[in-house]
């Protein structure tokens, strides 16, 4: 089992930068790759990011290319979500995942309970 517990969400204005955490317990942590995933009002949930076991490969959905950037730092279990150059469209939930590639696609098996992200124009 994975446990996850999402923090750092706020409210920010467009253009602005946030920076979420997730701190990961469990003995498999450390086998797994992790994400981030994120649900608008109205929208359904929809893949933001992911990073593999070793933190050497990311990937990113098309949206958020080019302003966020995951990490993670495997001796605190933690993975971070660095938002940068913010647009009101962002404004979600974001959700920890921790998961592994299946058939070359980032499949989430655990979830954080979400941290709500709000950006103002």
């Amino acid at each position: 089992q994975v446990q996850l517990v999402d923090t750092g969400g706020g409210l920010v204005q467009a253009g602005g930068s946030l920076r979420v955490s997730c701190a990961a317990s469990g003995r498999t942590v450390s086998r797994n790759g992790m994400g981030w995933s994120r649900q608008a009002p109205g929208k359904e949930r929809e893949f933001v990011a992911a990073i593999t076991r070793s933190g050497i490969s990311t990937y990113y959905a098309e949206s958020v290319k080019g302003r966020f950037t995951i990490s993670r730092d495997n001796a605190k279990n933690t993975v971070y979500l660095q938002m940068n150059g913010l647009k009101p469209e962002d404004t979600a939930v974001y959700y920890c995942t921790a998961g592994n590639w299946e058939n070359g696609n980032y499949a989430p098996r655990y979830w954080g309970q979400g941290t709500q992200v709000t950006v103002s124009s």
